[in-house]
């Protein structure tokens, strides 16, 4: 698939004056201005993040009422309900909460509960608060949702229990009727850093908590691999506090981790230390698909156990259930684009949507990413759900599949999500007038570019700076996210040495050359590309520079994303 370069620019002014005060590469320079990182002191703080730069939890809205309400309980002995959703953002933030209160209030008055995927749906469930209900809670804590669950806290609120809801998502005009709302996204909630996660909303409750009691910050800090976890799993911005949380959380992850992390990672034969990447490729999958497969309190189990073996039977369960996930994945997606491509008609839509009642689905969201791989487009998968067909839709870059599939709700049961993705059930005989509609909104919205994937460079490099000092700079940029992702640059002119080859049938091992300046890579997944190396013509790539650690000798690579031929 031929992608889109965007070399980025940046002000030449700003990058020469932070050139002056830090004195590293200019390259380098360049990454960080376009990154708002534009003097001395903005980037001390970029590169010492420090625990003592978080911002004070009483600043959120409602705090006080918070914190209040739960040292009531705390004082009339009531029973407290910790709730959360079943993805890695809820059970971490659900984790943390209840081992802290576990901690500091009676356990036997303590229980959590995280709502079953299939049977009771995302985010706070009628069956939840009957549960409380029934078994004598009268506050519920709620991480990572509850913001849009008006009717529901109203219910609770008629049983006699009450909510503080701890959440991220953007609020709608009318509010929950809860004793206190934590979500920094309140038009009216002076809190200075929006972009915390469902687990980061939480940790602030809990460090509040902690201030209230006279106890140690120490106590809050030891939950921030949780929370690292949950930052990198939900895809929230790496700026700001998130940065900072998930800088400590990796430090702790790698010095002193949560026993589910740490059989997590032996489970996932992991030797190395552990980098954002590996919380959102290794502990986050394995986590999700507790929740995805069956039931997600395991996951919770095994982050609040209380000895390393404990922890391992639960992470034994959930990398059971992420094999399985896998292998749903794969069939599924390997029957899709079978389907896709023996339908010539599928073949020139702008969008897909495709449907087969038999799919599981835990799994026809990752699925819909995996086809948007293969072919560029808008996309949504189906399957049968009881009675309904239930389905999850992803989208390209710079594409709004909610809007889109808000323009066919008339053909809907129920719909919702965001920009970039959205779930939606609808009846079995309207799957055929859905496609139509959604194909025909898409053709008449979508740009020509959207459909062409696009890399975002940040700048232009040659082989000869390509050093260790330069490495370690980048390095020393981590952890990498959103809104600070790891550069990527673009090196021009280089040639094959003669030497570069196809591994394992779909991979490329790069020997490439400029100036007399050889450096050695890999290309995942790009053997369709090495027939422009055979031309030995010079060469645009595009990559990260990496370190290739072998028989404890450290040596830069590259990992290549793109090729293309230089221009004349």
């Amino acid at each position: 698939m031929q992608k889109r370069w965007n070399i980025l620019t940046a002000d030449e002014g700003k990058v020469t004056a932070l050139y002056e005060s830090l004195k590293i590469h200019p390259a380098l320079c360049k990454v960080l201005v376009q990154r708002g990182i534009s003097d001395f002191a903005i980037a001390k703080q970029y590169f010492r993040p420090q625990l003592s730069d978080l911002h004070d939890p009483w600043l959120m809205k409602d705090m006080e009422k918070a914190v209040t309400r739960i040292l009531t309980a705390f004082d009339q002995q009531e029973k407290i309900l910790v709730f959360g959703d079943y993805d890695v953002d809820g059970i971490t933030s659900v984790s943390c909460m209840f081992s802290f209160l576990k901690k500091h209030y009676d356990p036997e008055k303590l229980d959590f509960y995280i709502p079953h995927r299939y049977r009771e749906g995302y985010g706070i469930s009628k069956q939840g608060i009957d549960f409380a209900a029934e078994n004598g809670f009268t506050l519920i804590i709620s991480l990572d949702c509850g913001i849009k669950s008006v009717d529901l806290i109203a219910y609770a609120k008629e049983l006699g229990i009450d909510f503080v809801v701890c959440d991220h998502h953007t609020p709608d005009a009318i509010l929950p009727p809860a004793v206190a709302i934590l979500n920094p996204k309140q038009s009216d909630c002076p809190y200075p850093y929006k972009e915390l996660c469902g687990c980061g909303v939480g940790f602030k409750l809990i460090s509040a908590l902690t201030q209230r009691l006279g106890l140690p910050a120490a106590e809050a800090e030891e939950y921030l691999d949780l929370v690292a976890t949950a930052i990198a799993a939900d895809i929230v911005p790496m700026t700001g506090e998130n940065r900072i949380l998930a800088f400590f959380g990796l430090k702790k992850a790698n010095e002193r981790p949560n026993y589910g992390i740490s059989a997590l990672k032996l489970l996932s034969k992991l030797e190395s230390a552990l980098f954002i990447n590996s919380l959102v490729f290794m502990i986050a999958p394995r986590v999700n698909a507790a929740g995805r497969m069956d039931d997600a309190r395991k996951a919770v189990q095994m982050f609040i156990a209380s000895s390393g073996e404990e922890a391992h039977q639960y992470a034994e369960m959930l990398h059971s259930d992420n094999t399985n996930r896998k292998e749903a994945d794969k069939n599924i997606t390997d029957e899709a684009l079978a389907l896709i491509e023996g339908n010539t008609e599928f073949l020139q839509r702008k969008s897909t949507v495709i449907y087969q009642p038999h799919w599981h689905k835990g799994v026809v969201g990752i699925v819909a990413s995996r086809l948007i791989d293969h072919y560029y487009r808008p996309t949504i998968v189906l399957t049968q759900s009881g009675e309904y067909v239930a389905g999850s839709a992803r989208s390209v870059a710079g594409f709004n599949v909610y809007e889109a599939i808000h323009q066919c709700k008339d053909l809907l049961l129920g719909y919702g999500g965001h920009f970039y993705a959205a779930g939606m059930t609808l009846e079995p005989g309207n799957v055929d007038a859905f496609r139509a509609r959604f194909e025909e909104v898409v053709a008449a919205t979508i740009t020509p570019d959207l459909l062409i994937p696009e890399i975002i460079i940040d700048g232009e490099i040659p082989f000869k700076d390509l050093k260790p000092a330069f490495y370690n700079i980048i390095h020393q940029m981590e952890p990498f996210g959103p809104d600070n992702l790891k550069p990527i640059w673009v090196t021009k002119n280089v040639m094959n040495s003669g030497y570069s080859r196809v591994v394992k049938d779909n991979h490329i091992k790069f020997s490439l050359r400029q100036d007399n300046i050889l450096f050695n890579g890999i290309g995942f997944n790009m053997a369709r590309k090495f027939h422009l190396l055979q031309e030995q013509k010079p060469l645009d790539i595009v990559f990260t520079l990496d370190e290739n650690v072998w028989n404890d000798e450290k040596h830069l690579q590259l990992k290549v994303i793109d090729l293309r031929l230089s221009e004349a």
